[in-house]
């Protein structure tokens, strides 16, 4: 099932503006106004060091300029290069203020949309990928709503302001310098479409390689083992070249732009030397009329240079506005129902009725018809590797849809409840424990924050992890470091239990989630959770005999489907499975304890 919304007619730039862009914009209203009046006093201000140089140079030309008239219109252009500093230091502070309040808002935006994703989203988008939006196409989103905001109205503003004072001074002329206009034009429209394109070929890129960066920063020890460090230097240089090449096409599409821009208002001055020049032979247009033609010319260079940094920035910020805008607008394959209620607390604790599921990146079926009841007991769960055990515990703990009816919490179908309602009633232990790079009493109070340390302590010891913890030299403020890197294998997953553990819900999972852990270990915490949570149900993955055989029931999984139900004694009765791996887990305990 799709996750985001195709391009369409309807998914334009006007609709990702809207979408995306607008409520920024009619937010911060009077700011962008306030910034945009500054800006065109600036643009206006400078126009009229013009008018104040002509008139000092007709008056030197015609002999009539004094001293004190000089003083007086450098003191007019000093006074307006003051005005001009402090208006440019408000609009810059408006303006480009205004691109970070926009980027802080679709950040916050693009974090809310990925916490509300379920488990296929993940499975179809990389952490680089997601990353790069969060990064390169904010920035790109940023620069084209701040600098290409002040770039587009400035050139606007300047320009038809410059062209009006140059019309003032003779139209005609004014007509000659502005013929090479439309070649501007036709090449920044033909030179847009290309960068549009190069540049979507740049962001993509750029989340392989971050996506590369992440993989290889984690798996760092694994590489080191394997002396893989050359072959990962290698990869992570070619997609390096991968990217810069990519960065190289767009610089060609910009060193066009540029030249073409420069090339085009020189021709313009060209022309004004040549015609104006002639004017002024023939006296028919004054010296200092002649000067300020030049400098309004030459003001409208930059807004020409500037259509096509400007066309640079909006095809880049057009880019990835609708990336992020597909982003954003991705909707979860599960999803709340309207009138989704609670689940009273009468009624069998968990039901699973002819489950049948496969993985939409898969069309085996990975489950098949499998029934089963748990309620306020601890049951063991075994079976082959693939056999579909922990296929059963992400679809009770909703990470994926199910069927109506074929999953009940409380005797009433989890599609009819809230998702929160279902997970908050869930402690979920996973085969991977993910820890954070904080202390370790932080990474236990995950679930609960407000937790107190005596609650943080008394969870660590049911997990029977608190003596170690107590080793480190920090105690519970010990930093475990990236992914728990300071901890073994047996350590997180103890710690994982213990954040479970603090949360106190009705139903724990443990999945697979104690594999790290020495059998002995295991046992005397599976005892400990029996007197914690006594009138809570309890299921574990596991396919240690000593750990099944301390449950009340065993569910016995094979290829996806439910093979027997029922105790350690009667599955050795009837199933051939079970009784082999417990005669070769009797043995290897005999054996190590003969060896002892």
């Amino acid at each position: 099932m799709p996750h985001t919304k195709p391009p369409t007619s309807t998914s334009t730039l006007s609709t990702h503006y809207r979408e995306l862009l607008a409520p920024s914009f009619r937010r911060h209203w009077l700011r962008l106004l306030i910034g945009c009046i500054a800006l065109a006093a600036v643009d206006f201000l400078q126009l009229m060091i013009p008018r104040i140089l002509k008139h000092g140079v007709d008056g030197l030309a015609a002999g009539t300029a004094t001293s004190s008239l000089l003083l007086f219109l450098a003191g007019l252009i000093v006074a307006i290069a003051v005005l001009v500093v402090i208006l440019r230091f408000f609009w810059r502070t408006l303006i480009i203020g205004f691109s970070r309040y926009l980027e802080r808002a679709l950040r916050n935006r693009i974090f809310e949309r990925i916490l509300v994703m379920d488990q296929p989203f993940f499975e179809k988008h990389t952490t680089g990928d997601i990353m790069a939006h969060g990064s390169n196409d904010l920035a790109a989103i940023q620069m084209a709503c701040g600098m290409g905001l002040v770039a587009a109205l400035d050139a606007v503003v300047l320009s038809l302001a410059a062209i009006g004072f140059m019309i003032a001074i003779d139209p005609l002329l004014t007509l000659l310098a502005l013929l090479p206009m439309p070649l501007l034009a036709i090449s920044t429209r033909l030179l847009s479409s290309r960068l549009h394109h190069r540049f979507n070929t740049v962001q993509e890129c750029f989340s392989t390689l971050t996506e590369a960066a992440r993989s290889m920063l984690v798996s760092v020890k694994l590489s080191k083992a394997y002396t893989l460090e050359d072959i990962q230097t290698r990869e992570f240089d070619r997609l390096g070249r991968t990217y810069v090449a990519a960065n190289i096409r767009v610089a060609m599409v910009q060193g066009v732009l540029w030249p073409a821009a420069t090339l085009i208002g020189n021709i313009g001055l060209l022309v004004i030397l040549l015609f104006g020049g002639t004017s002024v032979i023939k006296e028919t247009l004054t010296m200092g009329d002649f000067v300020a033609f030049i400098t309004y010319l030459q003001m409208l260079i930059w807004p020409m240079m500037a259509v096509g940094w400007v066309a640079n920035l909006i095809q880049r910020g057009a880019t990835a506005l609708r990336r992020i805008y597909l982003l954003v607008t991705a909707e979860p394959v599960l999803q709340d129902r309207p009138n989704a209620g609670l689940a009273p607390l009468p009624g069998p604790v968990l039901q699973v009725r002819d489950l049948s599921f496969s993985y939409p990146s898969s069309p085996l079926p990975q489950l098949q018809a499998v029934t089963f009841r748990a309620d306020r007991e601890i049951i063991g769960m075994a079976g082959r590797t693939g056999s579909g055990k922990s296929t059963v515990c992400r679809l009770l703990t909703r990470l994926y849809p199910v069927a109506d009816g074929t999953v009940l919490l409380h005797g009433h179908d989890v599609n009819t409840l809230s998702l929160a309602e279902v997970r908050e009633r869930i402690a979920y232990v996973s085969q991977e424990p993910v820890l954070f790079s904080d202390t370790i009493a932080a990474n236990i109070a995950f679930g609960r924050p407000t937790a107190d340390p005596a609650e943080i302590e008394q969870a660590a010891r049911d997990a029977d992890i608190h003596e170690e913890i107590l080793q480190f030299h920090d105690g519970y403020q010990t930093r475990v470091g990236e992914r728990g890197v300071l901890l073994s294998g047996g350590q997180k997953q103890r710690l994982a239990l213990a954040r479970a553990l603090l949360c106190d819900r009705p139903i724990l999972i443990i999945d697979d989630g104690l594999s790290a852990v020495d059998t002995a270990t295991e046992s005397h915490i599976l005892a400990t959770l029996r007197q914690r949570l006594a009138g809570r149900t309890v299921l574990v993955v596991s396919n240690r005999i000593k750990v099944l055989a301390a449950t009340d029931r065993i569910l016995l999984f094979d290829q996806g489907r439910l093979l027997h139900d029922g105790s350690h004694e009667e599955l050795l009765q009837v199933n051939d499975f079970y009784r082999t791996m417990y005669r070769k887990q009797s043995r290897s305990s005999e054996g190590a304890d003969h060896d002892a």
